[in-house]
């Protein structure tokens, strides 16, 4: 059995370029895929945000048509509010990554709010990669990478080759016009290579012990890429 950290954001609203706020937290089926394929093989899950707070869920990600009809919306929802780990979620201040065997940071908007900028998860996440932990991020949450930052100021993932929820894909989704900053934008600067996939479709990067997913339907692909990594 090995022992997982979920990486989550506490924010329930993203800041746009106007200042104004949108509704925001963590898309649903991407913690609860990965969690329910984790828990399958028998591991155990901790989840860890900023202060401790419950993470919110984006309440767009349990919506029907986001979860490809009500019945599979429902069975979502009944994890995202009845899963134990996810109601008792522990300050990140108070980890301790080696405890753990991997760490995995689902998206949402909720993580460029956050965890971009969150100390305690940019350490988390520099010592989890640098000691060659596997490491899982989908969607919006490689935004959790960039405050990844070693001693000497550079990002702890410059070099690595990742994925992550693309400028194309904000732009059809009617965010990128709206927001502060370009998921895909910002990690380049930082020095990640971002290889984009067809939007919208399952695509998965694995570079040594990082791996990566685009999008939500990129949720399920990585969770396996993630246990072939712990088997």
């Amino acid at each position: 059995m090995a022992k997982i950290l979920f990486v989550m954001t506490g924010a329930d609203e993203w800041t746009l370029a106007d200042g104004s706020k949108h509704r925001t937290g963590y898309w649903a089926d991407e913690a609860v895929v990965p969690y329910e394929a984790f828990k399958d093989a028998g591991h155990e899950i901790t989840v860890t945000t900023p202060d401790g707070v419950v993470p919110p869920v984006d309440p767009a990600s349990l919506a029907a048509d986001a979860n490809g009809g009500a019945e599979n919306a429902a069975k979502v929802k009944a994890v995202t509010d009845g899963a134990a780990e996810f109601r008792n979620p522990v300050a990140l201040a108070d980890v301790t990554v080696e405890d753990f065997d991997a760490v995995y940071v689902p998206g949402g908007h909720g993580p460029m709010e956050d965890l971009a900028v969150d100390a305690d998860s940019g350490r988390l996440l520099a010592h989890a990669v640098q000691a060659g932990m596997p490491v899982g991020v989908v969607c919006h949450g490689p935004a959790a990478l960039l405050a990844a930052v070693r001693e000497d100021g550079a990002n702890a993932y410059a070099g690595y080759r990742i994925t992550a929820f693309t400028n194309a894909e904000e732009e059809m989704a009617g965010g990128a016009a709206k927001a502060k900053w370009l998921l895909q934008d910002r990690l380049t600067e930082a020095g990640l290579e971002v290889v984009a996939g067809e939007p919208w479709a399952p695509h998965v990067e694995v570079d040594r012990n990082v791996v990566t997913g685009q999008n939500p339907a990129s949720s399920g692909p990585l969770a396996d890429e993630l246990l072939k990594k712990l088997a």
